[in-house]
């Protein structure tokens, strides 16, 4: 099952020069360029969601905060309710929070209704996995400068929580 939509980056809250002023930010900034910005229409006309941020102090990196905070008129409406979601994240250190990012990232989506996609014990990569994912989503250890790219482990993990939301949104459509 394809996604119907493309991947999408949440708008940058550091100030310009910060970013221009650190050689990782500038080279993350420069690979997401052609990624298109996340719209508050794009959460409304998506069948499921899958939402990934890295860890910061065991949360979501404050963009992607700035980002859900800014939905409170879809919470009005009720544009998300009964939508499936799931969650991945990537940290510095083994130790570094993914599951209180995990976790916490639960809270907005539920105060707007969704449905939480896990990952269930069915997935065999999970008793592989040695740091890193868990029953809550899918998560990678990369480093401080994302000189450990996730490995083929993480990456199943992650096709198979994209493809357990992309199965529940399409049960929900009928």
């Amino acid at each position: 099952m394809e996604a119907r939509k493309p991947i999408r980056r949440v708008p940058e809250t550091l100030p310009p020069e910060m970013v221009e002023g650190n050689p990782a930010m500038k080279a993350a900034a420069e690979a997401q360029k052609d990624i298109p910005t996340a719209t508050l229409e794009d959460l409304e006309t998506c069948d499921g969601l899958v939402l990934g941020t890295p860890t910061r102090f065991g949360n979501m990196a404050a963009q992607m905060k700035a980002f859900i905070d800014g939905t409170g008129g879809l919470w009005v409406k009720g544009s998300l309710a009964d939508k499936p979601v799931g969650f991945f994240c990537g940290s510095n250190t083994l130790h570094g929070g993914q599951e209180t990012t995990l976790l916490s990232s639960y809270i907005p989506m539920l105060h707007h209704g969704m449905l939480i996609v896990e990952l269930p014990p069915t997935v065999p990569q999970l008793a592989e996995v040695d740091k890193g994912s868990s029953f809550y989503g899918a998560s990678a250890v990369v480093g401080s400068r994302g000189g450990n790219p996730p490995t083929e482990t993480d990456l199943a993990i992650a096709k198979a929580l994209g493809k357990r939301v992309a199965q529940v949104a399409s049960k929900l459509r009928g």
